[in-house]
């Protein structure tokens, strides 16, 4: 050969293979087409799909964020007008425990005058030195206008209480309204956000839940109790105000009765005070005797509980003890037990004696504030009222109309 050739020295494919292997690429592609159309296909209805649940999920959602404002705003306006209602109440009753303490101050007259005249009855000597029904009658007065005073301010006390009841209730319902304000606020902000916002991002925990967190049925207990905590606490200050008020003019007329009971006693025959004193001093002596026995029961249980003392320390070492025992000895066994049913009982003995012991000592001091009303009593028991006249002149004054 006058040309040398080379060929490439692998085995060569015949006609029909290669024809054979075009025509299985033409199957392959026209299936990896129709699987790419079929998937295509798929993948636009699933975002068509996805993007309709994206749209309704959030028009779901604004739609229950606009039902809840609706009802937190029903909610608050109810709590607004209950808050104008709980003002309202506040100022009125205000206004009548102030008018009530000017009763109670106006009371001081009648106590200067009732005190005045018992001074000017105790200047009688000899055979006039002694009581009448006018001395009873002003005795009376003095004790009826000390518990008519005492009730005035018993119940300036209970209005005071309802005042801070309902200044209380009065800033819980502040807070209430300023919690709903700010979750309609929050709301608002949240049905003004969409996808395309620019403050929006992904959370580390999207879908956590705090464990203070409330649920439905208890955020609307709550905001029934608060309503009828509002209504409970109005109806309270209103009974209390009615109250206020016929015991203030209740009071305006006692006090006229009295003076006309004692103006007309100021008038009678003076009866002789020797037995009333005498009754004084025997309580006197009486009251000195039982503060003398409380004294030494006092130093007794004061001595009874010091012996309480060295049992409790014993039983608490024995216990500390018997902890100090190793493996399985370290038990409860039936002297740990005991020890600690006498620890009990001791406390419970410790307690008994101590409650006693306060409840001596209180009564011992109600015997010391009696007895140095007793000794009052006797100093002014010890002159002679011989003054009636000057009494009546002197309670003139609380004749006078315009004094309340």
């Amino acid at each position: 050969m006058s040309i040398a050739t080379f060929e490439k020295p692998v085995p060569k494919v015949s006609e029909s293979d290669w024809n054979y292997k075009l025509i299985e690429l033409r199957q392959s592609c026209d299936r990896s087409r129709r699987c790419a159309f079929t998937l295509g296909n798929e993948s636009h209805r699933l975002r068509n799909e996805t993007d309709l649940t994206t749209y309704w999920g959030t028009c779901r959602t604004n739609s229950n964020i606009i039902d809840r404002q609706s009802e937190i705003a029903r909610w608050k306006n109810k709590i607004e007008l209950c808050l104008t209602y709980l003002q309202k109440e506040i100022e009125q009753m205000k206004i009548e425990k102030k008018e009530n303490e000017k009763a109670i101050e106006f009371q001081n007259l009648n106590f200067d005058v009732t005190n005045h005249c018992l001074s000017l009855r105790d200047e009688r000597n000899g055979e006039d030195l002694c009581y009448d029904i006018a001395s009873i009658e002003l005795k009376h007065e003095q004790l009826t206008l000390e518990t008519l005073k005492t009730m005035l301010a018993e119940i300036c006390q209970q209005s005071w209480e309802q005042i801070n009841k309902l200044e209380e209730l009065q800033m819980n319902v502040i807070k209430d309204l300023e919690n709903k304000n700010n979750t309609i606020e929050i709301d608002s902000e949240l049905l003004k956000m969409t996808k395309d916002s620019e403050n929006i991002s992904l959370k580390p925990d999207p879908l956590k839940i705090p464990k203070h967190i409330n649920t439905y049925e208890k955020w609307l207990q709550q905001s029934i109790s608060l309503m009828q905590s509002i209504e409970h606490e109005l109806l309270s200050s209103e009974k209390l105000r009615g109250k206020m008020y016929l015991l203030r003019h209740k009071t305006k007329s006692d006090m006229v009765a009295l003076n006309e009971k004692v103006n007309f006693g100021l008038r009678k025959q003076i009866y002789n005070t020797e037995r009333a004193k005498y009754e004084i001093e025997w309580q006197k002596k009486n009251m000195i005797l039982d503060k003398e026995t409380l004294l030494k029961e006092i130093n007794k249980l004061e001595k009874a509980l010091d012996r309480k003392l060295n049992s409790k320390k014993l039983i608490e070492t024995r216990y500390e003890e018997r902890l100090y025992r190793d493996g399985v000895e370290l038990c409860l066994d039936k002297p740990t037990v005991g020890l600690q049913e006498e620890n009990i009982l001791l406390d419970n003995s410790t307690k008994k004696l101590n409650n006693k012991l306060n409840q001596t000592k209180a009564m011992h001091t109600i015997l010391l504030g009696h007895m140095n009303l007793i000794d009052e009593q006797l100093k002014n028991k010890t002159h002679a009222l011989n003054v009636d006249q000057k009494c009546l002149e002197y309670r003139i004054q609380l004749e006078d109309p315009d004094r309340n």
